[in-house]
């Protein structure tokens, strides 16, 4: 017989959008309980050693999109939190060049003028169309995104912000961010940019986590999604958490654990209580019963609902539409520790761009031959990949005079099409081997010496992602990033306020609104939404611009 205890509230998963929503919810005074299916907390933000003496950010490996509203009002720096921003990266051709990206605008602007003199002027267009951008969408992170279709006051007011943000572009300016938001990054870039290295190093952020091609409508708005962050205050900025990803979790843990909540690590949710409509609690798998009026799941929303609740507590055509919620596993990661900082011949002795994001495509036709791959159920042949050092900025990574390397792929198929058959479960470890192989192929473009150097290396396929987050699919983003996915469509039209068909259970995570990345804005959101329904929303703030 399990445990058996009532709390206020119950967070479903220890992901940080989970334990932002419960970090509010104790501090608002209510007994709140986070369960994690898993030893540790963290989700996909997390840190582990998986070789004696490395730490690796086996999931998500960057900072930036962390609200800094959030982090100042948890303090989340008090309880160790430490954001080191990097400077650069680059692009390695075929040939022994690169391209180097480089914060520092003037060294910038004679690096693209040594590729190509016309697209120093073009770098600058695009820059400031894509800060035009950044500063329209900024705004409604931590808002709700309005219901165009309700005539409640705070969805009026809501929609009259929205409009007042486009009014105040201009009618030329609106006509652009529609479509800004609605093509593709390849067709974006090509409008801008002459040369190919140049375009295939900018079009990354418009692909990572997303199972669309570079010429895939939406994919720019994806850019816009990745370069929306900061570090510092410095807009589009990067960094490492100082001790890895999990950093972010360790602090959001602790300030909730301050504030009186509880975890219960080591069982997950079984099933989602729901008595007449409304929800009673949780039965996790061991057994382990608990009660609550209210329950706020971080899980996506077709593990949420399509895994863990009856379908006769849901209306059809909300499970429908949670059937049709696009989340489609495309990306891979390999982590390696390295005996030794490996050398990149093309580049400068102690370059500061190696320091950042290194990449070897060198044309968006490239990028987009490795979708097609993906597309017919292969991992790429030829892949895109995000490579970093963080142990150069971090040294806690790795020990003295050893370095950690991790390489996020695109693409890798979730099912993996063998002798005509797709199954994730056909990624055995003779695949595995083979996918990492592919990417070790490619990443000797720009470091001939890599297998050298490598100790032990954590190869990661869309399906281990799934298992061990439960991301359905290892989809990062919890859901596609394309524009019927995003604000009032997204997770389910109707249901955009993180609140669900079940009286008093909501939806937390990267599902809802505004989407994926470390961001902790959807926590924060729903946390504000439960609060304000219980007649707490002044114990919240409201980060509204």
């Amino acid at each position: 017989m399990g445990k058996h205890s009532a709390y206020d509230a119950i967070v479903a998963g220890a992901g940080h959008n989970g334990l932002t929503t419960a970090c509010y919810l104790a501090k608002a005074g209510l007994r709140t309980l986070v369960v994690e299916k898993n030893d540790w907390i963290g989700g996909a933000a997390v840190s582990r050693s998986l070789h004696e003496g490395w730490t690796y950010s086996n999931c998500s490996y960057v900072c930036s999109l962390l609200r800094r509203e959030i982090v100042r009002d948890l303090e989340l720096p008090r309880f160790g939190l430490q954001v080191i921003p990097y400077e650069g990266g680059a692009s390695f051709d075929r040939k022994g060049d690169y391209f180097a990206y480089m914060s520092d605008h003037d060294a910038l602007r004679r690096e693209m003028a040594r590729h190509n003199p016309r697209d120093v002027d073009a770098y600058e267009r695009f820059s400031q169309t894509v800060i035009r951008q950044c500063r329209f969408i900024r705004p409604f992170l931590l808002r709700n995104a309005p219901d165009p279709t309700s005539m409640k006051p705070r969805d009026i007011s809501e929609l009259l912000f929205l409009v007042k943000q486009a009014h105040g572009l201009g009618a030329k300016e609106l006509g652009e961010t529609l479509r800004f938001w609605t093509m593709s990054i390849g067709d974006f870039l090509d409008e801008h940019f002459e040369n190919d290295l140049i375009k295939a190093h900018l079009a990354g952020s418009g692909i990572i986590g997303t199972g669309l091609g570079v010429y895939s409508p939406g994919t720019a708005y994806v850019l816009l999604h990745h370069y929306m962050g900061d570090v510092d205050g410095a807009i589009g900025a990067w960094g490492f958490a100082r001790g890895g990803m999990g950093a972010i979790s360790n602090a959001l843990g602790a300030a909730f654990e301050e504030a009186g909540g509880e975890i219960a690590v080591g069982s997950g949710v079984e099933k989602f209580l729901v008595k007449d409509g409304k929800v009673t609690g949780v039965a996790l798998e061991n057994g382990d019963t608990f009660e609550a009026p209210i329950v706020a799941s971080n899980m996506d929303v077709k593990r949420t609902f399509l895994h863990h609740v009856d379908r006769g507590d849901l209306p059809a055509d909300f499970t429908r539409a949670v059937e049709r919620f696009k989340i489609r596993g495309s990306s891979g990661k390999i982590n390696i520790a390295l005996d030794a900082l490996p050398e990149f011949p093309a580049a400068p002795v102690n370059a500061t761009f190696l320091r950042g994001d290194m990449h070897c495509s060198t044309s968006l036709n490239e990028l987009e031959r490795a979708y097609d791959d993906w597309k017919e159920g292969q991992w790429s042949s030829d892949p895109y990949f995000d490579m970093l050092i963080p142990s150069q900025i971090d040294p806690t990574m790795a020990p003295p005079g050893k370095h950690m390397m991790t390489v996020f792929v695109q693409y890798a198929p979730y099912d993996l099409e063998v002798n005509g058959v797709r199954s994730g479960e056909n990624w055995n470890d003779a695949n595995r081997k083979a996918f990492a192989d592919c990417v070790f192929d490619k990443i000797e473009q720009a470091c001939p010496e890599i297998r050298k150097r490598i100790v032990h290396a954590e190869v990661r396929t869309p399906w281990d992602i799934e298992k061990e987050v439960g991301l359905t699919e290892g989809n990062i983003f919890q859901g596609e990033l394309t524009f019927d996915q995003l604000l009032f469509n997204r997770p389910v039209p109707g249901y955009a306020q993180y609140d669900t068909p079940i009286d008093g259970m909501y939806i937390v995570g990267s599902s809802a609104h505004p989407g994926g990345g470390v961001m902790a804005a959807p926590g924060a959101n729903a946390a504000r939404e439960i609060l304000r329904t219980i007649g707490k929303g002044k114990l919240m703030p409201s980060f509204a611009a």
